[in-house]
């Protein structure tokens, strides 16, 4: 569903991917990882079709993203991270546009469904202005689940959710490619994200540093005690001492998933 070969983007001669290649079938879901300025957002945004590439080849939806990108919307969903909402709509006004836009079959029993599953059904006429952080991007989420997509890019989805929201959250991605969509998420959260992940695309400075099945990072650094640790060697070629050392400045401090399941918050 996702096959980029060699994709480069440059912002005048600031090179902010360089030659990524890397393929993801349906049902797949890619934690994207990577510091700060790695260029993952610039990634997911030339994979919705929002910014063109400027050399490589990308089939995205079985869309080939040189030709016309009208399909590809039709299939695709991307949430980028603090998502854009119309100030003058309510929630369940969001949602309508969406079933109207993409002409989603029975779109208003649809939509109760995920206002609920999102615990966002008694914010229902509230103007987006008026939700917190956590609540835009959970309706955020719920557009883009709206009309089933094939491929759901999700850019740091977990930025303001609680610890039940991303409990929830993660749940709903697991449903997502189950049903045969491709995911791809990326966030700081490593250790949030890793049980979900079947593939990991790890980004540097523009370049793929490892792209595979996520348990394989981790037998690639078998001095690793954890998956966090080999991504640490994979970005930063230090010791694992030293990489330990760097958590605290690169990453936010993450919470095993087991805590939430275990009914246990922060």
């Amino acid at each position: 569903m996702i096959d980029v070969q060699d994709l480069t983007k440059l912002y005048e001669d600031f090179l902010a991917v360089d030659e990524v290649t890397f393929s993801l079938g349906a049902g797949q879901i890619c934690g994207l990882v990577g510091p700060n300025g790695a260029g993952k957002t610039t990634t997911l945004r030339c994979l919705a079709g929002l910014i063109p590439a400027t050399a490589g080849n990308l089939t995205v939806a079985m869309c080939d993203l040189s030709g016309d990108l009208l399909e590809l919307k039709r299939r695709l969903a991307y949430v980028p991270d603090d998502p854009p909402l119309f100030d003058d709509l309510t929630v369940g006004q969001h949602l309508n546009l969406i079933g109207k836009l993409y002409q989603v079959d029975n779109y208003v029993t649809k939509s109760k469904g995920l206002l609920e599953q999102f615990e966002l059904a008694d914010k229902v006429d509230a103007g987006a202005t008026t939700l917190s952080r956590g609540m835009r991007q959970k309706l955020a989420v719920c557009c883009a689940y709206l009309f089933d997509p094939k491929v759901l890019l999700l850019d740091e989805p977990l930025t303001g959710l609680d610890p039940p929201g991303i409990r929830r959250l993660l749940e709903s991605i697991r449903d997502r490619a189950a049903a045969g969509a491709t995911v791809i998420i990326s966030s700081h959260l490593l250790a949030m994200i890793e049980d979900i992940c079947t593939h990991l695309l790890v980004m540097q400075n523009g370049r793929r540093q490892y792209f595979g099945a996520a348990g394989e990072l981790r037998a690639r650094f078998p001095e690793a005690s954890s998956l966090e640790e080999a991504y640490f060697a994979a970005t930063h070629g230090a010791t694992m001492d030293e990489s330990a050392s760097e958590i605290s400045l690169t990453l936010p401090i993450t919470i095993p998933i087991e805590s939430f399941q275990n009914g246990v918050h922060p």
